[in-house]
């Protein structure tokens, strides 16, 4: 494969581990005064985002997640060396599963891309725009694209395998996750979801074999035997996750949110990357812990929630400094958005095939694969996002209308006039990429959202308060 690398800058991979391996060298708790020392040494392009990852209430939230990540890329980056494979895995497939072989370590590429949004100052733009000069359309999800673009540029850690769980619900992340597998020449391993109602007992039963064959594919290029002891390691700490996950679900619905700022993305963030490892369990509990507090905490629950606001699918990973300034003095609650809604089941540990049936099941339930993967996108997708903002008392939600989720915008009308009838909330339309601010910047954004906020939100909330007194 020809090494395009000085044209990125480097791998992205070693440039985020780079990064949380510096991270990892701060304190547990940060004051202002040393976020400003750390913010007067940093490059310029790099203060906002330090400002959105270490300002003190955030930190002390995220910082036991990034740690789990760090761990995370550290296992992948040593796993050749070690005799492990490296599995490439799209956010809707369970990593827990590649963690319950002893010679594999799963990547998850949306992760990866979100992690570089983050963290470089470029927000990974240079991948982007390496995949758009290979000739690749620029209706490709940026979500994957950024991290595979790395890959074919030669730069960054080079899978033994790519997982495709998007066949049926996203035709655009199958499709890139297809070509990188053609063009560095490794094996791609589907699971495809049957498009049968979901309470469909064929639709379940031919997936379980789809993904059961899945595994056996696994054990093949692995050369290991995936034991039931192994398995069972990993669901009994699935599980521990899951009753974690409602614990925290609870919380959300009292009013005000006692969960510190971005806790949906570090929650999903774990449950995409280190789900069924002792890793997860610890952030989790560490957010679950500070929630806890903040709700016994008489000042913290004096705040007074303007609005509480719900993304319908995807929220905008870039410019986070900007976006929760904007919520801190607008008095808007962010939520969370439907990638918290995977619904983690207990799983059965009984035998072998019931733990598999656990993690095929898990695997459904992804956003990506259950709603938008449904039989009826508008009727399930619709369902699930009136569920969550009647349950978390939202005032209004917002759709970014990421331009390569074409399975969303074809129901998207259906489900903005069904959450208004239903729940009688309304639901404003953007029209941004997530990971990008190439196609609507961050200031265009809050634009939108102020003005839906005032001429909106806010009269709606004020005629329902009337209304009830």
């Amino acid at each position: 494969m020809h090494d395009d690398s000085a044209s990125t800058g480097g791998g992205l991979v070693e440039r985020v581990y780079t990064t949380l391996k510096m991270l990892s060298l701060l304190p547990e708790r940060l004051s202002e005064d040393q976020l400003e020392e750390i913010v007067a040494i940093l490059p310029s392009g790099n203060v906002d985002a330090a400002r959105f990852m270490l300002s003190p209430s955030r930190w002390e939230s995220s910082r036991t997640s990034l740690l789990s990540i760090l761990t995370w890329l550290e296992e992948a980056r040593n796993a050749k060396e070690e005799g492990r494979k490296v599995i490439l895995v799209p956010f809707n497939f369970p990593p827990e599963i590649i963690h319950a072989f002893a010679s594999a370590s799963p990547v998850t590429s949306e992760v990866l891309t979100t992690l570089a949004t983050q963290m470089l100052a470029s927000g990974g733009e240079e991948y982007w725009d390496y995949a758009m000069g290979l000739g690749l359309p620029d209706h490709l999800c940026s979500g994957n694209t950024i991290e595979l673009a790395s890959i074919l540029a030669g730069s960054d850690l080079v899978p033994d395998a790519i997982i495709s769980a998007a066949p049926g619900g996203c035709d655009v992340n199958a499709k890139i996750h297809e070509f990188v597998s053609r063009r560095i020449g490794v094996p791609q391993l589907l699971l495809e979801k049957p498009v049968y109602a979901s309470n469909s007992r064929r639709g379940r039963e031919i997936y379980f074999k789809s993904f059961r064959r899945l595994v056996g594919d696994l054990e093949e290029i692995t050369g290991e035997t995936l034991k039931e002891e192994s398995l069972r390691r990993v669901a009994v700490k699935a599980n521990q996750a899951s009753q974690l996950y409602g614990d925290l679900w609870e919380l959300y619905k009292r009013i005000p949110c006692p969960l510190p700022s971005a806790s949906a993305l570090l929650i999903y963030g774990m449950r995409f990357s280190m789900w069924g490892r002792d890793e997860a369990l610890e952030s989790l509990d560490n957010i679950l812990q500070l929630s806890l507090r903040n709700s016994r905490d008489a000042e913290y629950n004096s705040r007074e929630e303007v609005a509480r606001m719900f993304w319908v699918y995807l929220p905008f990973y870039f410019e986070g400094y900007l976006f929760s300034e904007w919520l801190e003095a607008n008095g808007v609650t962010n939520i969370g958005d439907a990638l918290l809604l995977f619904y983690p089941q207990a799983i059965d540990t009984t035998s072998r095939d019931t733990m598999l049936r656990g993690f095929a099941e898990s695997a459904w339930n992804m956003g990506m694969t259950r709603q938008m993967g449904a039989e009826s996108i508008s009727l399930q997708w619709s369902e699930d996002i009136i569920a969550a903002v009647k349950e978390l008392h939202v005032d209004f939600a917002v759709y970014c209308g990421h331009h390569s989720c074409k399975q969303t915008w074809s129901a998207f009308s259906i489900l903005r006039n069904e959450v208004r009838k239903r729940a009688g909330v309304p639901v404003l339309c953007l029209q941004g990429d997530s990971w990008m601010g190439k196609v609507m910047p961050m200031s265009a954004i809050l634009d939108e959202m102020t003005m839906f906020l005032h001429n909106v939100v806010i009269p709606a909330r004020e005629r329902r308060e009337d209304t009830h007194e």
